[in-house]
């Protein structure tokens, strides 16, 4: 089969696998690296490169610093801090968390920032009378907008980066994204401000996340402590139901409150039995009974992960709405010093994100186990699958034929026609595949567009990363779009609505104001 019949064949598959939704993404991707080296299109090592290429790595180590903000409360301390000063006046909440998750972003990536943030925003939602509908879209939106903050924001950032520097242009620096950035958050939140109360439904989810202090408050009245149960919520330590299942080896144990558990680990201080508290004196487990146990996080979470109980909530979740726990101030170190590599360019911003990651494994931040969990495999293989499909579009001549078409179609008018081209197309495509796999795809159309134009790569390259945040039409652009969706009762018309400016906005910017900062004029 010719080389750029069987590339465009790939493609076309590939869109209609992502599209249809029926295989994993992760499968997808590979299926596409498989079929370019059976089609003989590219080499075994052309076709694999992409699980060694740097950007890929780069991507993983990330996901692991994420982590390190998230599991040690980092995240929730800020988010609190920012939050509780903001009232409850419904523009006042909606810029500060936009501001906020659009700052949380551009340093842990959109996906992680808004489920970081997520739980907080509807707590505050309903602790000040707002429907969830309100704020939660608006917070996977500003997300969007903030991943073009700086090149850590988004796997696409990286990914444009690279391109433009082996396509005879440069790399960007780490925070010359915000010069677009900007420009993209302020308009969002005006656009949000604005037209969001009416754009947006009145409604909260089903599914809603726990507020710590009525969690805390609840236990406290249904056990009837005489302790403040808040106070034992702490960095080190915290409580946790658990209800005893059938064939449990405690069952027949005898306890009683204040004592310790047979691991020796942990201590009982309540127990329930149907509706009755079981205050004082022993008693024998049996099998439907409530033990609220405390302890140390490590001890809560290895002891309660059998099958000897069944958790009511699990002690991870608990204790990432902790704020600064145990290991905080080693993650915001060595946050700092990466952001400090990235910034200067001492080192390849791979080998400032793998030194962070491998810093927070040492210094015990994050476990080894946790690190592994933390990475988002179906990214890494998505991205890793899909740099092959780009490299044969490049090395089978097939970008030059599908910019010649588009060149065709266009004539000879100005550089913005075919500019806003590619951008519309992006936009389109990152509504229905991931628009990590879309500016993949179109980079090396756009790359050779440039080339043909005799252009400069740079303004292409901005503008595919600007329309490639653009994914605001459905709930399954983006894993962020789709994390929201129960939570705030949305159905999957409401996303276009407000969508629909926000996207002109993100054009208007790619197609007019990209070629101010990075000219046509090739250097």
């Amino acid at each position: 089969m010719d080389p750029v019949v069987a590339t465009l064949t790939i493609l076309l598959l590939a869109i209609v696998a992502f599209v249809s939704n029926r295989a994993p993404l992760g499968i997808v991707a590979i299926g596409v690296a498989l079929a370019l080296y059976f089609t003989g299109v590219l080499t075994l090592p052309q076709a694999l490169a992409g699980f060694g290429d740097p950007t890929v790595l780069f991507i993983a180590a990330l996901f692991v610093v994420s982590e390190s903000l998230d599991a040690t409360g980092v995240t929730a301390w800020a988010g609190q801090k920012v939050i509780a000063r903001a009232g409850t006046r419904r523009n006042v909440l909606l810029v500060v968390i936009s501001v906020l998750v659009a700052a949380v972003t551009a340093l842990i990536s959109v996906n992680g920032a808004v489920a970081a943030l997520l739980p907080l925003v509807v707590v505050v939602a309903s602790r000040a009378g707002i429907a969830t509908s309100q704020l939660l879209m608006p917070l996977a939106f500003a997300a969007h907008a903030g991943s073009m903050l700086l090149l850590t924001g988004t796997p696409v950032n990286i990914i444009v980066s690279d391109f433009a520097a082996e396509n005879g242009g440069r790399p960007f620096g780490y925070v010359e994204f915000a010069v677009v950035g900007v420009p993209l958050v302020l308009g969002t939140i005006g656009i949000l401000a604005l037209l969001g109360k009416r754009l947006l439904p009145e409604r909260s989810g089903a599914l809603m996340p726990m507020d710590l202090v009525r969690h805390a408050r609840i236990l406290r009245q249904e056990y009837s402590l005489g302790i403040d149960t808040a106070s034992i919520l702490g960095p080190a330590s915290g409580i946790t139901e658990v209800l005893v299942p059938p064939r449990s080896p405690l069952i027949g144990v005898r306890l009683c409150p204040g004592m310790a558990t047979p691991s020796g680990d942990l201590v009982l201080l309540a127990a329930r039995r149907g509706m009755d508290q079981l205050k004082t004196g022993e008693f024998d487990v049996q099998m439907g009974d409530v033990l609220l146990l405390q302890g140390a996080w490590d001890d809560l979470t290895r002891q309660t992960a059998g099958s000897s109980v069944l958790v009511v909530d699990s002690p991870t979740q608990l204790r990432r709405s902790v704020p600064l726990g145990i290991g905080a101030k080693r993650a915001i170190a060595i946050l700092a010093a990466m952001v400090v590599l990235l910034g200067t360019g001492l080192v390849p911003p791979v080998v400032a994100a793998l030194l962070a990651a491998s810093a927070l494994v040492l210094t015990r931040t994050v476990s080894v186990p946790q690190a592994y969990h933390a990475i988002s495999w179906t990214t890494v293989v998505l991205i890793a699958g899909m740099i092959p499909l780009s490299t044969a579009f490049i090395e089978t001549g097939t970008a030059d034929l599908v910019a010649g078409w588009l060149l065709a179609v266009i004539g000879d008018s100005a550089p913005h026609v075919a500019l806003l081209a590619l951008v519309l197309l992006t936009v389109v495509l990152g509504q229905m595949i991931s628009n990590t796999a879309t500016v993949l795809i179109v980079a090396p159309v756009a790359v050779s567009v440039a080339a043909a134009m005799e252009l400069s790569v740079q303004p292409f390259m901005m503008a595919l990363t600007v329309a490639g945040a653009a994914s605001f039409f459905t709930p399954i652009a983006t894993p962020a779009n789709l994390m929201i969706f129960e939570p705030g009762g949305y159905r999957f018309g409401d996303y276009w609505k407000l969508g629909l400016p926000l996207a002109l906005l993100y054009i208007a910017l790619a197609v007019l104001y990209v070629p101010l900062i990075w000219p046509f004029a090739a250097a």
